[in-house]
């Protein structure tokens, strides 16, 4: 039996993984509430604003470390196996928060949730180096990314009906469940890379390693260590543009609930009617990403345009959006339209930040490199979200402003870094 465009079938079972994933690291904020909030887990359980940062934190740092651990392990396991050691683990941990009784063991299963899902991140940039040409990679990353997009929309949505209707106890059994039934259809798929699957056509084959580098196509090239990895100094344009570049999405990701909680005084309801709207945009920015950057390396033959222009562009998106956070968010319906620009714009940019990677070196560094960044990236969201409780005490202002001034440092960091992008194998 042969399929044609296997590829995009492997891009839409992750993507679908990425959905999942969103919506099991979603359903804490969005439950939460707060110590006056009947049936919360915050309510529930005696948990302060203070405890969610915490909590967060300790989600935060496993993910972290995940991220670089997992890269590694993909690297040396491959795509398929890493994809169901990941997100198997994660759905166990989201179906064991069902059974927390406090703050440590709340945090226990954050962490264990916080190593595995981290694992889908540098699993989606390997797997796209595998099976995409280098010209369809940005829009391969831009389906993947938007998983995580349309599972924020989803989220405040579902969790949100699953919450009223069976508590937050068995909302989290529910939605565990689903990445459980995931692995069948990606084991049933997956049957191996493209050189290898039965499934693939000589004519797909044939065209992802056409567009390929020659670093990609070298099945004895070996796994880079990090410290040969960071030897480049193109590798510091994902470290360091990651670092700037991330705590924007989380800000909102996780302390956009709690911030409506706070300025407009809504229920666990009300967030699920507002919440998945700035999702809306960040989903149409992972596709319009990877568009732009595939039209613009398609027409001038050139890695290096086609990735930085698009970047540039997403970045004055979201600076334009950041700004107009403090001056026009009088209200909720302003206040996730403008978030709805600031994750188009991030989204736009964020993908093709993420296929540099597989840009620079071939698969068998990929997951180590996209795992850094991502790790990197974390620590800076997780020294962020320590700062949030104390200076939103005040105003959330200087928080907007503080990752407006981010967005130039992180693109800056690209053209720094980075003067031409291209294989450096």
């Amino acid at each position: 039996m042969k399929i044609k465009g296997l590829r995009w079938f492997i891009i839409g079972l992750i993507f679908l993984a990425t959905v999942i994933n969103y919506i099991d690291r979603s359903a804490l904020s969005i439950m939460w509430g707060n110590e006056n909030l009947e049936g919360s887990i915050s309510h529930d359980l005696g948990l302060t604003k203070e405890h969610y940062s915490y909590i967060l934190n300790v989600f935060m740092v496993a993910y972290a470390l995940g991220q670089l651990f997992s890269g590694k392990l993909f690297d040396k396991v491959g795509t398929k196996i890493g994809y169901i050691l990941s997100i198997g683990i994660w759905s166990l941990s989201t179906i064991f928060h069902s059974v927390v009784r406090g703050f440590y063991s709340l945090s226990f299963f954050r962490i264990t949730l916080g190593l595995s899902e981290a694992g889908n991140w540098p699993g989606a940039v390997k797997s796209n180096a595998e099976w995409f040409p280098i010209k369809e990679r940005a829009f391969a990353q831009g389906i993947f990314n938007a998983g995580a997009s349309i599972g924020s929309v989803i989220a405040p949505l579902l969790v949100a009906l699953l919450f009223v209707a069976y508590g937050w106890q068995t909302t989290f059994i529910i939605i565990g469940s689903m990445g459980l039934l995931w692995i069948i259809p990606w084991m049933l798929i997956n049957k191996g890379g493209p050189k290898t699957h039965p499934w693939i056509t000589e004519e797909e084959c044939n065209y992802i390693s056409q567009g390929q580098s020659k670093a990609d196509q070298n099945d004895d090239a070996k796994s880079l260590s990090l410290k040969q990895i960071l030897s480049y100094k193109e590798s510091w344009a994902v470290v360091a543009s990651r670092f700037f570049l991330e705590p924007i999405w989380w800000l909102f990701v996780g302390w956009m609930p709690i911030y409506l909680f706070d300025v407009y005084g809504f229920n666990v309801k009300e967030v699920g009617m507002f919440a998945w709207v700035p999702y809306v945009g960040a989903a149409i920015g992972s596709i319009a990403g990877g568009y732009i950057s595939g039209i613009i390396i398609s027409k001038t033959n050139s890695i290096n345009k086609g990735r930085k222009v698009t970047i540039l562009i997403g970045g004055i998106i979201m600076v334009i959006g950041l700004i107009a956070t403090v001056l026009y968010a009088t209200t909720p319906e302003r206040f996730v339209s403008i978030v709805f620009i600031v994750l188009f714009g991030f989204q736009v940019a964020i993908g093709n930040v993420q296929t540099l990677p597989s840009d620079l070196f071939s698969g068998k560094s990929v997951g180590s490199l996209a795992g850094l960044g991502g790790m990197v990236g974390v620590f800076s969201v997780i020294i962020m979200n320590f700062l949030v409780p104390i200076i939103a005490k005040v105003s959330y202002t200087p928080i907007f402003i503080a990752i407006a001034i981010f967005v130039p440092l992180g693109i800056g960091a690209i053209y720094y870094f980075a003067k031409n992008i291209e294989s450096v194998e």
